[in-house]
């Protein structure tokens, strides 16, 4: 049995989501994996050259478990400026219909001074 076998299966649980030890959803770091694996915080070192391999392997699934969460990130911006986008749509459509409902308020007033008649509403009076 490799001495480091406990340490690359505690690595794939974390990697997996599904540790024994640790909480789900754990940052993947050296120490987490030390104590997913059993052992005490701050086993693997850099100097030993016995864990190159294997904190080479952490910092790749380091970078794999970032890479969703600056995907979410992205998308949220971009939800959040669509967003935005259709609230300043709705804004310049709101005021454009006041726009057009003031300008046919005028020539109703207008049209009632030429002809001397009531002008009827284009909306009907509700009824109860």
């Amino acid at each position: 049995m490799e001495p480091l076998n406990d340490y690359y299966e505690a690595l794939e649980r974390l990697k997996k989501g599904c540790p024994k030890i640790l909480e789900k959803g754990t940052k993947i770091t050296k120490d987490a994996v030390s104590l997913e694996a059993g052992r005490n915080k701050g086993s693997i070192k850099k100097s030993r050259a016995l864990y190159r391999d294997l904190i080479a392997a952490i910092n790749t699934a380091v970078t794999e478990q970032a890479r969703p969460m600056k995907e979410k990130t992205e998308r949220l911006s971009k939800v959040k400026q669509t967003v935005e986008s259709l609230r300043d749509q709705l804004d310049a459509a709101l005021a454009r219909e006041i726009s057009l409902l003031a300008e046919l308020y005028e020539t109703k007033k207008k049209l009632e001074k030429l002809t001397g008649e009531k002008v009827l509403p284009i909306r009907g009076k509700i009824r109860s």
